[in-house]
């Protein structure tokens, strides 16, 4: 089973939408959510924030700001 790694921060609204279209796709799909809050993280901040959130499977950067629904189905499928 593939998984998808979302970054994430406090009190991101974006990162609230891209949790809820992660959902249907999940369950079609069947991969795992690995979710991770950068909030205080210096490295994480440095590496993520102004992209949040980030979608990455296998180290690789699947989307950032929203979810893709077809890079995700081509990155876990």
């Amino acid at each position: 089973m593939k998984t998808l790694t979302l970054y994430v921060g406090r009190e991101c609204h974006l990162c609230e939408i891209a949790r809820r279209e992660l959902a249907p796709l999940r369950d079609e799909l069947g991969f795992a959510v690995l979710e991770v809050d950068i909030t205080g993280v210096p490295e994480l901040e440095e590496r993520y924030r102004r992209f949040l959130p980030v979608g990455e499977v296998d180290g690789e950067r699947v989307f950032v700001y929203r979810v893709e629904a077809d890079a995700v189905r081509a990155s876990v499928g």
